[in-house]
């Protein structure tokens, strides 16, 4: 008989992350620890459990303000070489511990120089911390391969400069290059530089796109800038019609993207919080999964969202009645998306993944 489709189950099946940000997601107590140890002393709370409550709160406000503000308290106790080691590390194993096998975790170098340090040194930072925190969760029983994704602000100028440290640090475990922040008034051609470079480079990037904004967002991310994966890209529903019968008529665009087989980075819980999506049971995912469109379950804000990859499958499982081998077609999906050469991607559905599932279901 197959194994019962609740929490504790789903913590156990082979997960891949391809869309989580490290400053998203710190143990409140770290935070609390970080912030007392560097002097930082903004913190709403000192408390783990009312912090934890603070940043739910805060994410679920409907304030952008607000949840804007959860991300300066993170980032600024992320300032020195220890508190990033520190919280990678932490990361990696908290993702082990959750199931996860594979993890693109991405952050902005930019956002870590407050104290002094220089760009390459906030990605060493973080790639020992990941190699730490990896080294850790073997020992504990849980084998994990954390890659980091360099993310450049779409509001800020210096893309091209964290595409190029991309493209230096990508055989130490870099897997690829993004740009995050309001999408409204920043679009992708801003920073047409830094794509086109990594296009020369044959380097990978996903672009944040389709979240806060509509379908010329993603457009732009696709066909100007060339983007590998889209970040989010909820709004590509936008582009799908449906007649009384339930049949789904698909918009040029969309129809692009389900073509191409081009990555869809969801995270229902962020997508409710941000307004992308109405609740978990209305969230596109479902009728974008029905239509076959590559699409992958993500945390992004694991603090913020009070989230994990289980209880992410979890809500699905609930609002969609999802089963085994549904939660098997979104890892697949994920680790045939990864930012990993290909007989490495091949390797870990075969080997860990199926198997994982396959034990699962038997």
């Amino acid at each position: 008989m197959p194994s019962p489709l609740d929490p504790d189950t789903i913590r156990t099946a082979p997960k891949v992350l391809l869309h989580d940000h490290l400053d998203g997601g710190l143990r409140p107590a770290t935070l609390i620890e970080l912030a007392e140890a560097t002097g930082y002393d903004a913190l709403p709370s000192t408390d783990a459990r009312e912090l934890a409550r603070w940043f739910a709160e805060s994410a679920y406000s409907g304030s952008l303000e607000r949840y804007l503000e959860t991300f300066t308290h993170t980032v600024g106790v992320m300032q020195d070489r220890d508190s990033l080691v520190r919280v990678a590390s932490e990361c990696a194993q908290d993702l082990a511990a959750d199931g996860v096998v594979y993890a693109e975790v991405r952050f902005a170098p930019e956002l870590h120089v407050e104290h002094g340090l220089a760009l390459h040194e906030v990605v060493e930072a973080v790639l020992d911390g990941f190699a730490a925190g990896s080294r850790a969760a073997e020992a504990a029983g849980h084998r994990i391969r954390v890659r980091a994704l360099l993310t450049a602000m779409r509001h800020a100028a210096r893309s091209r400069e964290i595409a190029e440290l991309a493209v230096a640090y990508r055989d130490r475990e870099v897997a690829g290059f993004d740009i995050a922040g309001a999408e409204a008034g920043f679009p992708p051609t801003r920073h047409l530089d830094a794509f086109e470079f990594l296009r020369r480079e044959n380097a990978h990037f996903t672009i944040h796109a389709g979240e806060a904004f509509g379908l010329p967002s993603i457009w732009e991310a696709l066909q100007w800038c060339g983007a590998d994966r889209l970040g989010h890209g909820v709004r590509i529903v936008d582009d799908i019609s449906l007649a009384f019968d339930g049949t789904a008529h698909l918009g040029r665009l969309a129809e692009y993207v389900r073509d191409k087989r081009i990555p869809l980075e969801m995270c229902p819980t962020s997508n409710v919080q941000t307004a992308a999506a109405e609740s978990i049971a209305k969230h596109p995912i479902g009728i974008l999964k029905d239509l076959r469109f590559r699409v992958t379950v993500n945390t992004d804000n694991r603090l913020m969202s009070g989230c994990s990859m289980t209880s992410e499958m979890a809500a699905l499982v609930e609002a969609f009645d999802y089963t085994w081998d549904d939660l098997q077609w979104f890892t697949v999906n994920a680790m045939k998306s990864a930012f990993l050469p290909f007989d490495q991607r091949l390797r870990l559905i075969d080997d860990v993944i199926k198997p994982g599932y396959a034990a699962l279901l038997a």
